[in-house]
C-alpha cells in the first residue's frame, strides 16, 4: 500500500476571546490507501479538528497536509472545493440529505456539482444505491425511509463520484444498536472492495471494527495501533 495521506507536524490554532486555543500540537500521521482507520478520543482531544483537516474543511496553522498528492496549504478555496467533491466522500452523523427530494437526487448532487452530465448521474446514482441495498427505495424520500436507509444513501452519496476517501464523521451516532451493526457491515465490505475508509467516532464498537485506531488526546496522537497489533497486547479500545 501506498499513502494517501501525509500529514507532517501539523498545528492548528484558533483566537477565541483574544486567547490563543490550540487544537492541534504537531501532528504526524500517515494514512494508506486501502486502509480502514478509527479516529478515537475524548471530547477536545483534537479528533474532529483533524478530521476537518483530513476533509479539506479547514487548513493548518502550520505543517503539512498532502493527500493524493495534492498538498492543501498551496490550494485556493476554489481548488480545495473541487479536492472534496472529486477526492472525498462524507457521511455524517445527521444523514445531511435533502428533505423535499428522493432517494436517487441525493445521490445525483455531488456529481451535479462536478458537471457530470445528466443521463451519467442517474445511471451512476443508481448503481451506486443498488451497491448499498436500496435499489427499491430510490424513489423515496428521506421522511420515507428509515434511519438506516438515510444513512446508506448518505454513504451511496459519498461513493457516487469514486472518491479517494470516504470519511465518515459519527456515522453511528443517531442510529439504534442492530442499524448501527448493518451500517458497520456495509463498512466492512465496501475496506474489503478497496476503499480507504476514515471513521471518526467515540463510539468503542465502531472502533473495534476498524483495522487500526489512531488515538487523540489533548492535540496529538496518544497511540497508533492496528488491529493486530491491539489482539498481540491485549490492548482494549477503550
Amino acid at each position: 500500500m501506498s499513502a494517501l495521506i501525509e500529514i507532517r507536524d501539523l498545528v492548528r490554532e484558533y483566537m477565541i476571546g483574544g486567547e490563543v486555543i490550540r487544537a492541534l500540537s504537531g501532528v504526524t500521521l500517515t494514512i494508506d490507501h486501502g486502509e480502514f482507520v478509527a479516529i478515537m478520543g475524548p471530547s477536545g482531544s483534537g479528533k474532529s479538528t483533524a478530521m476537518n483537516m483530513i476533509g479539506c474543511l479547514d487548513t493548518p496553522t502550520s505543517g503539512e497536509y498532502v493527500i493524493d498528492g495534492y498538498n492543501i496549504s498551496s490550494l485556493s478555496e476554489d481548488q480545495l472545493a473541487e479536492l472534496r467533491n472529486h477526492k472525498i466522500g462524507f457521511v455524517f452523523q445527521n444523514f445531511n440529505l435533502l428533505p423535499k427530494t428522493t432517494a436517487l437526487e441525493n445521490v445525483e448532487l455531488p456529481m451535479m456539482y462536478a458537471g457530470v452530465p445528466a443521463r451519467e448521474r442517474r445511471k451512476r446514482a443508481m448503481e451506486a444505491l443498488d451497491r448499498v441495498g436500496l435499489a427499491e427505495r430510490m424513489y423515496n424520500r428521506p421522511n420515507e425511509l428509515s434511519g438506516g436507509q438515510q444513512q446508506r444513501v448518505s454513504i451511496a452519496r459519498a461513493l457516487v463520484n469514486n472518491p479517494v476517501l470516504i470519511l465518515a464523521d459519527e456515522p453511528t451516532g443517531a442510529l439504534d444498536s442492530r442499524t448501527t451493526e448493518d451500517i458497520l457491515g456495509l463498512f466492512e465490505e465496501l475496506h474489503a472492495q478497496g476503499n480507504t475508509i476514515v471513521i471518526v467516532t467515540h463510539e468503542d464498537e465502531v472502533g473495534r471494527r476498524a483495522k487500526r485506531i489512531v488515538r487523540f488526546r489533548d492535540g496529538t496522537v496518544e497511540s497508533d495501533m492496528s488491529s493486530a497489533e491491539r489482539e498481540v497486547t491485549g490492548h482494549h479500545v477503550d
